[in-house]
């Protein structure tokens, strides 16, 4: 570790902070990665200063030259960061000022509030940029595989209890829909993220005539008309991190979606289920148990969701408490904020893969999906067209299922006889609702799993997700 005086202490101090002290507070150790999002901001920042004529022509240049020399001296690990200067944006001042005498000046009309705040906003906009092709991927996977197994019958489930057939697809595309919430709502989120706070001060602005504007549009933060956005609220730029919570709320909802299809894989790769394979590349083993093929991978997807909750919990209990504007207790938002950026990119980017190598057992499939008591609400249904009212419907199928129980056969072996016992309303034409693929193909309702409807559903996401 080098030593040097920390160019955080003014003249103020009469020595620099305590060992213990300087450990404690150092954030370097974690927002090193801000590093590049830091440069690019003092490089616009020099070279409004230049503009500006806080700087000279000459100096901006060199500012930024030494600048980029310092992102060249990164990116080859060639850089030696220095706790004792706390965190990302001391080093890389220091460091500046080092090797160029004109770089004490670039921190002119700028506080590490509005920098750090820069720093994180910009750090965010690029993790949603990837992130949103991550997800889109994750579709295409879950769609590439209903597309392979469109045929496939399996039953639906409440309570965990079989309920009605489904097909597969269906299920899959149950996710598709949930994911592109998550999508939605990530990239709305964006529009909060994309504020720039620079100009902001430590909170109460600057009396130099800073071009907010021209710094707000050199980076990147601009409307859709092009148009550049900056925060309106000195105070409110250096304090907000509603962005960070938001950020993570998203991460911590998709986290409980990966965490519900994670279960389901769970099941369905079960020897109970057998629905599903999942490839040897995506499994482990027992350290005991060599016959065992562990689904590790959703089980870990399952677990991290709850890292994710504890990680938006964090955020809101850290901002519940705090005065404005900017407090140290604010440092506390990198970590967890970083953490679930790649917990939940991580997680993505690995059940995406999963499902590239997952097989569906399709004959095991047709024998769940054979039971013909997943047929008993469409046995219901037929009563309806005979004029039974629902809820009369509803008990004489209870009482058919009661019977078939009884005889102990299954529903679709009770004769026209046995069914006339419970009601005289029954056919010879009754026991055709239990032909499974006419049953489906009657669902033409929008958003249901008739057989139309769902292959309609896999060519729209299948155009949409390309």
């Amino acid at each position: 570790m080098k030593k040097t005086s920390p160019v955080s202490r003014s003249g103020r101090f009469g020595s620099g902070p305590a060992q213990d002290a300087a450990l404690y507070t150092e954030s370097v150790s974690f927002d090193r990665r801000l590093w590049r999002h830091d440069l690019v901001g003092s490089i616009a920042h020099a070279t409004m200063l230049g503009g500006i004529g806080v700087l000279t022509k000459t100096e901006a240049r060199r500012i930024v030259r030494a600048l980029e020399a310092i992102g060249d001296d990164i990116e080859a690990g060639r850089f030696d960061w220095d706790e004792s200067l706390e965190d990302v944006h001391m080093n890389l001042e220091a460091e500046l000022t080092r090797r160029e005498p004109a770089g004490a000046k670039l921190h002119t009309g700028r506080s590490r509030n509005d920098q750090v705040a820069l720093a994180m906003r910009m750090w965010l906009r690029d993790e949603i940029a990837e992130m949103e092709t991550e997800l889109r991927s994750l579709q295409q996977a879950l769609v590439a595989l209903g597309q392979a197994n469109d045929g496939v019958i399996i039953p639906g489930y409440t309570h965990l209890q079989r309920a009605q057939p489904v097909y597969l697809a269906h299920h899959l595309l149950a996710y598709v829909e949930m994911v592109e919430r998550d999508r939605e709502r990530l990239l709305d989120g964006f529009s909060r993220v994309n504020v720039c706070p620079l100009g902001s001060g430590a909170l109460a602005g600057s009396i130099l005539p800073l071009d907010r504007n021209q710094v707000a549009k050199t980076l990147g933060f601009e409307d859709r008309q092009g148009r550049p956005v900056i925060s309106q609220n000195s105070m409110d730029a250096v304090s907000d991190r509603d962005f960070a919570v938001e950020f993570c709320f998203v991460a911590s909802l998709l986290g409980v979606h990966l965490s519900r299809l994670a279960e389901d894989i769970i099941l369905w790769s079960s020897s109970e289920f057998d629905f599903i394979c999942i490839g040897d590349a995506y499994t482990t083993g027992s350290s005991l148990m060599p016959q065992k093929k562990n689904p590790d991978i959703a089980e870990l997807a399952r677990g991290k969701s709850g890292r994710l909750a504890g990680n938006l919990v964090s955020l809101l209990t850290l901002l519940k408490g705090l005065p404005l504007t900017y407090n140290r207790d604010m440092q506390e938002d990198k970590e967890p904020i970083f953490d679930s950026a790649d917990t939940i990119r991580a997680t993505v980017r690995l059940m995406d893969a999963m499902l590239l190598q997952t097989s569906v057992n399709a004959e095991v499939c047709a024998v769940a999906a054979a039971d013909p008591a997943l047929l008993a609400t469409d046995l219901a249904d037929w009563l309806v067209g005979q004029k039974v009212p629902f809820r009369e419907a509803h008990h004489i199928v209870g009482d058919v299922v009661a019977l078939a129980e009884r005889l102990s056969k299954p529903l679709n072996q009770l004769n026209l006889k046995e069914l006339q016992t419970v009601s005289r309303k029954f056919k010879a034409e009754s026991l055709e609702v239990f032909d499974l693929k006419k049953a489906l193909s009657k669902r033409t309702v929008s958003g249901s799993t008739g057989t139309k409807e769902v292959k309609k559903q896999l060519r729209r996401w299948a155009k949409r997700l390309t």
